[in-house]
């Protein structure tokens, strides 16, 4: 027995800003950046939107593809960086939201950006020893980067949900795998607004090292090779990191496209790689095999090995992920500053 996906849906704000519109106030050329970023605008959540909110639609969604109770959910975790509040969990919120409370167990995942995919694992374990019937996982974020710092071009807002059990899969994770060390490239320690990181230390000794080694072990672990796979996605801090290690490890464009989400909307964080995965998802026909490498800062990588099922054509329709990333609004830098609360008064 295996355990897998069963549904998944994500959630993407409507609103957008451009490199452009961000280099233009610290009289920098956005346009290069972005370029330079492979990032061509990003998502920004509305004043009202946070990691509950964000985590709530994409867990509805995936629910409204399904016939499965939220209460056969016995499981809910959240994994983002960017949680709401410093202590009260995310995830008891979203249970009771889809209607899953009293819930079993309900917590909040903290690793940078691949919170959620620990979440996945967290999820896979406790529907293996049958402790629950679903669980489902979530990554979500609403990253920030300080004003005029390189984060700000690419920090965005987004995630999804995955639900996991052993019935009904869509698809089937074969394998899992990860690889972690301590890191230190990017942190934000308790009351800080803004995160820091190490620069140019946040690639080779950390996307890179931890993305390569964990995807080679679960290559080793699975037997295969790139060419096994119809389709391959990778975390995505930037529009350039996720391409440059899947042609390093031997993948085609071809398989990277579907899920490079970080060109539309930046880096989502936490919801980054399963926001791929939901757009990769939306155009699987059984027999697709799936490769996907995330990874969090600090820093660590979890890797998978995904076949699509039969059952993914039993889905109900849903908005795909395109589709909502086609829904666009652009802002100008004003209007962003006070979505995002950059304007603060003087003491604050």
């Amino acid at each position: 027995m295996v355990a897998g996906i069963v549904s998944y849906g994500g959630y993407v704000p409507r609103y957008r800003i451009t490199p452009k519109e961000i280099g233009n106030v610290w009289g920098v050329d956005g346009e290069a950046m972005g370029r330079s970023l492979g990032i061509t605008a990003k998502s920004v959540p509305s004043p009202d939107e946070d990691v509950i909110t964000i985590s709530v639609e994409a867990a509805r969604a995936c629910l409204r593809k399904v016939d499965v109770a939220p209460t056969d959910i016995g499981a809910i975790y959240v994994g983002s960086e960017s949680h709401p509040y410093a202590v009260k969990p995310t995830a008891t919120v979203v249970a009771e939201a889809i209607g899953s409370t009293p819930v079993m167990t309900a917590a909040d995942f903290e690793f940078a950006c691949k919170a959620g995919t620990a979440a996945i694992q967290a999820c896979m374990g406790l529907t293996l020893s049958d402790m629950i019937k679903y669980g489902m996982a979530v990554g979500s974020d609403t990253s920030q980067g300080a004003p005029g710092d390189a984060l700000e071009f690419s920090a965005s807002a987004g995630g999804a949900a995955l639900l996991i059990g052993k019935e009904n899969l869509i698809a089937e994770i074969n394998h899992t795998v990860s690889y972690t060390t301590d890191t230190p490239d990017f942190w934000r320690r308790e009351g800080q607004q803004y995160p820091s990181h190490g620069g140019r230390f946040t690639g080779e000794p950390a996307y890179f090292k931890h993305v390569m080694s964990c995807a080679k072990l679960l290559m080793e672990k699975a037997k295969s090779k790139p060419e096994d796979y119809n389709y391959a996605v990778f975390h995505q801090p930037n529009g350039k990191f996720p391409v440059k290690v899947g042609r390093t490890l031997g993948f085609e464009d071809k398989q990277l496209d579907a899920g490079m989400l970080v060109r539309s909307i930046g880096n989502t964080y936490s919801g980054a790689v399963l926001l791929g995965l939901c757009s990769i998802l939306d155009r699987a026909v059984p027999g697709d095999r799936i490769f996907m490498v995330g990874y969090g800062s600090g820093a660590g990588s979890d890797a998978f090995d995904i076949t699509v099922t039969s059952n993914i054509k039993k889905l109900k329709h849903a908005e795909t992920i395109e589709e909502m990333t086609r829904d666009a609004k652009f802002l100008d830098y004003g209007t962003y500053a006070k979505f995002r609360g950059k304007l603060r008064m003087r003491g604050d």
